[in-house]
């Protein structure tokens, strides 16, 4: 029998700070083989970093660790993220255009305003476009598009059946006018991302 998959984490999850700290590096290497098959990178500069319980379990700790903000810190970073914890039937992730430049980038957020109603997974043809989090609104008046986003793929059971069958095409895409690129999800990737799928 296999244990039932988290889906939230709650105050008893969090470790100590001193607890924290003596496992703190450890963790973080244990972190990056999970963190590389759960990235995707698509076009020159946007990168996705799908979420699961052990990628926010550990943005918390540091969270913690770094602005040693207490329980009421804890209280505000579980509201946070815990939406971003995938709960079964849906993909979550954080969607970051990454340019150094600093003037480049800021040329750039503003030719991609609302960039995030424009991104989809497509499962066998069949286009499933995200829903953002709806807390913020990513992109300015001005029609500058904010360098990080936060995204929901709900996928039904037919269509979670579908990304389960390797021999199915699975495609991530954004196509916004001056954005337009694709990338096939495949291997080790696909795997880890059908793991957020299952109960």
């Amino acid at each position: 029998m296999t244990a039932v998959k988290k889906r939230e984490i709650t105050p008893e999850d969090i470790l100590p700070l001193a607890e924290y700290q003596k496992i703190r590096k450890e963790h973080k290497q244990k972190l990056i083989p999970i963190k590389k098959n759960r990235r995707v990178e698509i076009g020159p500069f946007a990168t996705f970093y799908f979420e699961n319980y052990d990628t926010m379990w550990a943005q918390i700790q540091e969270m913690l660790y770094i602005e040693q903000g207490g329980d009421e810190q804890l209280q505000d970073e579980l509201a946070a993220y815990n939406p971003l914890i995938p709960n079964g039937s849906e993909l979550v992730a954080t969607f970051m255009i990454e340019i150094d430049d600093p003037v480049r980038r800021d040329f750039m957020l503003r030719q991609l305003g609302h960039i995030e109603k424009s991104i989809y997974l497509s499962v066998d043809g069949e286009k499933i476009y995200t829903v953002p989090e709806q807390e913020v609104e990513r992109t300015t008046e001005d029609g500058k598009a904010s360098s990080i986003h936060f995204l929901h793929f709900p996928l039904t059971d037919a269509q979670k059946a579908s990304f389960m069958d390797p021999a199915i095409e699975v495609q991530l895409g954004v196509e916004h006018e001056n954005y337009g690129h694709i990338a096939l999800i495949k291997g080790d990737t696909r795997a880890a991302l059908a793991s957020d799928l299952t109960s």
